[in-house]
């Protein structure tokens, strides 16, 4: 199962997002399996997107909490 940034963590979707890069710039993937890789990057890319708007909020909120006092 592919890790996903709710369940696995934004670190651990990073890297993989590292990982799928790197393949991908190697030259030795078929079209096929770039398709697929294109694929789980994006994905990836979408969660951890999700996760820091996640984290943003809560550090706005944080400040704002923190501003009031």
């Amino acid at each position: 199962k592919k890790a996903t940034a709710a369940e696995g963590g934004f670190e651990k979707s990073l890297t993989r997002l590292e990982e799928i890069v790197a393949r991908m710039e190697s030259g030795e993937l078929s079209l096929d399996e770039m398709i697929t890789c294109f694929e789980e990057a994006s994905k990836l890319v979408a969660q951890c997107g999700t996760r820091l708007t996640e984290v943003e909020k809560k550090i706005e909120k944080l400040v704002s909490l923190q501003d009031a006092e």
